[in-house]
């Protein structure tokens, strides 16, 4: 027996050139680590049925679900600014798409399941650190109300994977609306395969933005989508890490949790990807990188909008709409998170006033900003003086509020996923105990609870405590 999804496979339609078929390679011993049992019932599944013998088998690469077509997709990217022509699902398969009851099409992707065409000479296998940090982050990012891959099941191979050391592999079940990415089109663009650009795209526009009636309405969703998006990274001091355009989705959702962290103390220039030598994407660049990762999307559409320099004046104006657009996101997100709901000329001034201060004085990002709505904030600065002045204009601007202490509630959480708390449960998961992965889970599924018993998940991290640097997993 093996597992039953409702598979409606769109993409596996698309002429063989947009993938590789083949199967998942077998594991020796697959054992079930988690199912996200709220994201099954989301997507019409049985959470039970997901945790059965057969359910994990499949899960691991050992049995191909009834009515999947497994693939691997093609695509290509720059990665930190360096063209790659063919990159490619290297270690994932996407098995097929479902259907949810409220009429959404998700994606079911095994990522790790072993090397494919598109692998690079790598293994195509992930450890058990990536896949637990990936359910973590991208859950946590799910229940702050960002657009996100979700992690539907993570299971053990029982098979050692060897980076510097022998480690236990993992497979990880990720959901996306897709997986489409900038990198698809870069694929093709740079065979001037005209016509599977038009393909993709018609793809792309029936799948994700049924309005856009032309390449260049595809363009403009397309901004406007990555402008929320970034804006709210950036409102919760998430650095993603590794914003290459194969990492960037055509629909708008967070991909890839490599070396991603939250912030502890707040700098704009602060990085903790270890293959991020010289900032490129830094917490501060992410909105210029995002531009210049559309302004390669749009170069890939250029060919579908008619004559070359109206289609280039066309294409340069769609994208030079991005700072605009990404300004009154993050504007309306950080105005939220000081507690105001309405809007005055000088609001961007007080932010980035708080913001400067903060950098200077060390102050923790998340700590900070929940701090304000029960009176602890100042503590969070080296020199609390430095705040005081800062908090005599808030709270004068925030007298014209009707209730700011809810904005600010409903806009800050109290629980992150920090990164020593994803490097403890990563190291217990090493060694067979999962307890504190399933209890920060648990706890980040409500981030804005005040959650008393979980007090300790709240602090910043110990001296001893502190990550700097995280690391791909490949």
């Amino acid at each position: 027996m093996t597992l039953t999804l409702p598979f409606d496979n769109s993409y596996a339609r698309l002429p063989d050139r947009f993938y590789a078929r083949q199967s998942a390679v077998p594991v020796r011993d697959p054992g079930l680590i988690a199912v996200n049992a709220g994201l099954a019932r989301a997507l019409g599944l049985d959470p039970e049925a997901l945790t059965t013998p057969e359910a994990v088998t499949s899960f691991a690469g050992n049995a191909t679900p009834d009515g999947a077509e497994p693939l691997a997709q093609a695509y290509a990217g720059h990665q930190f600014g360096g063209w790659s022509p063919q990159l490619g699902d290297g270690r994932a398969l996407l098995l097929g798409e479902i259907l949810a009851p409220d009429g959404r099409r998700f994606d079911i992707q095994l990522k790790g399941s072993g090397p494919t065409p598109f692998s690079r000479r790598g293994d195509g296998r992930a450890w058990i650190g990536p896949v637990i940090r990936e359910y973590i982050v991208s859950e946590a990012m799910a229940a702050l109300g960002l657009p996100t891959t979700r992690a539907l099941a993570a299971v053990t191979t029982g098979e050692p994977v060897w980076r510097e050391s022998a480690l236990p592999g993992a497979v990880l079940v990720r959901v996306a609306s897709s997986h489409i990415r900038v990198g698809t089109f870069q694929y093709f663009a740079a065979r001037q395969d005209t016509e599977a650009l038009r393909l993709l795209t018609d793809h792309v526009i029936a799948r994700h933005y049924p309005d856009a009636q032309t390449p260049l309405d595809l363009l403009d969703a397309v901004t406007a989508a990555q402008a929320h998006l970034i804006a709210g990274w950036m409102s919760f001091g998430f650095i993603h890490g590794v914003m290459n355009t194969d990492n960037m989705t055509i629909s708008g959702e967070t991909i890839d949790y490599g070396p991603c962290a939250f912030m502890d103390e707040y700098h704009p220039q602060k990085v903790f990807s270890s293959i991020d030598q010289y900032g490129r994407y830094a917490y501060g660049n992410q909105p210029r990188i995002a531009v210049w990762n559309l302004a390669q999307f749009a170069s890939c559409l250029l060919p579908l909008m008619g004559e070359e320099e109206p289609a280039i004046e066309a294409a340069t104006a769609a994208i030079n709409r991005f700072p605009d657009l990404y300004e009154a996101e993050w504007l309306h997100s950080f105005r939220a998170k000081i507690g105001l709901s309405t809007e005055e000329d000088g609001d961007a001034a007080l932010i980035e006033a708080l913001l400067a201060s903060m950098a200077e004085g060390g102050a923790d990002f998340t700590r900070t900003f929940r701090g304000l709505s029960d009176g602890t904030a100042a503590t969070e600065f080296a020199d609390p003086e430095a705040f005081e002045s800062w908090f005599n204009d808030w709270r004068a601007r925030t007298a014209r509020e009707a209730d700011p202490k809810a904005t600010m509630r409903a806009a800050n959480p109290a629980f992150i996923p920090r990164n020593h708390r994803v490097e403890e449960a990563i190291r217990a998961a090493v060694t067979g105990d999962y307890a504190p992965f399933h209890r920060l889970n648990s706890i980040l599924a409500r981030p804005y609870d005040d959650q008393p018993d979980a007090i300790e998940y709240r602090a910043a991290p110990a001296d001893d405590e502190i990550v700097t640097r995280t690391f791909c997993g490949t």
